[in-house]
């Protein structure tokens, strides 16, 4: 398996969903970032299981413990391994699944693959690994937060209900979707309500924006801005999609209308627009640099679906356990500590220097 993300920081992740615990191994840090563990620790509870009525029920302190790396509370510049400890596995709700594949999870594909699988919850392909990805995301914008560089992502549609205006940012945090409109945030809340109810799930959009990354980070051809967030951001659970600047959008325009015409702002260079979303040549502009990731809906439902066993029987499948029935409220801290871990490795690239 690939479990190693970054080229200069990197981060290894480990465990499974009702294994003894999860963790990860994170080089390449720079020194002397002070550990904000209360930081952290929020980090963390933004994505933990069971913190409102539309999340899975599955009940996780998710308390992180630093091993190694950490002296007198900064980093040393060496290997930092954390683990958090599984505390609230039900194992046996997955009993029923030890010879079914569910429909358009990762069970047949891994069995084919490995010649073996964890059922329990899914074992390493369950999105409990990306509690991982949130510690070793935050350490890496704990870094950036020095270089001035912000990063913050919320949800921005869930099924056919889209924001229709533009974000006040200060507002993600005021709801339990994570949606900056208050307004659209409720109809969201209430649509994930009532598919729960029916054993649904579904989909959505997530948007992040990142300022503060100056003319740059990011390498031409293999090791583009773009395709390395791209590729961060399309290995969480449940991606489908991604794109940045306008986007898909862009195909609709003329060359007239998406290209950014350069400006003199002050001192600076600047662009007139952003259809560019702060990337351009593979490399940032030093706009503000905005992408979309797009999430399916949870592969695992209680609603009954055919499909077929180890022994390629036809059944029927009504699946048990905690499961979400729309990962986006949960998803939104690992969007950022996906695109924090990414831009730091690209800067090191650039710049190692000791912050």
């Amino acid at each position: 398996m690939s479990n190693t993300l970054g080229k200069l920081f990197t981060f290894t992740s480990f465990g499974e969903s009702h294994g003894k615990g999860i963790g990860g191994i994170v080089d390449g840090c720079p020194s002397g970032i002070e550990l904000d563990e209360e930081y952290i620790q929020n980090e963390l509870n933004r994505r933990r299981p069971g913190q409102s009525a539309i999340s899975t029920p599955r009940k996780e302190a998710d308390k992180v413990e630093f091993l190694s790396g950490i002296f007198e509370g900064k980093t040393t510049g060496t290997p930092i391994a954390f683990i958090i400890w599984n505390e609230n596995q039900h194992s046996t709700d997955y009993d029923h699944l030890k010879e079914v594949y569910r429909p358009s999870h990762a069970d047949y594909t891994y069995q084919q693959k490995y010649g073996i699988r964890d059922h329990r919850g899914g074992g390493r392909s369950s999105a409990r690994e990306t509690a991982s990805r949130v510690v070793a995301g935050a350490l890496a914008k704990l870094a950036l937060k020095k270089l001035g560089v912000e990063i913050t992502a919320y949800t921005s549609q869930v099924g056919h209900i889209a924001m229709t205006k533009t974000a006040n940012l200060s507002l993600i945090e005021s709801n339990v979707v994570r949606c900056p409109q208050p307004e659209i945030a409720e109809q969201m809340i209430q649509y994930i309500a009532e598919l729960k109810q029916e054993g649904d799930s579904i989909g959505g959009i997530i948007s992040c924006m990142i300022k503060g990354v100056p003319v740059g980070w990011g390498e031409p051809i293999f090791d583009k801005l773009q395709s390395r967030l791209a590729q961060s951001m399309l290995s969480i659970n449940a991606t489908h999609g991604f794109d940045y600047g306008r986007g898909f959008e862009g195909v609709s325009l003329r060359g007239s209308e998406m290209n950014d015409s350069l400006i003199k702002d002050g001192d600076k260079v600047s662009t007139k627009t952003n259809n560019s979303g702060g990337i351009q040549g593979g490399i940032s502009n030093g706009q503000d640099i905005y992408f979309r990731v797009l999430f399916k809906p949870v592969a695992t439902i209680s609603k009954k679906q055919n499909t077929l066993d180890i022994h390629s029987n036809e059944v029927e499948l009504e699946a048990k356990g905690r499961h979400d029935p729309c990962v986006l409220p949960r998803a939104v801290p690992i969007v950022e500590a996906m695109a924090a871990m990414t831009l730091l490795d690209l800067w090191l690239s650039k710049t190692p220097e000791i912050l």
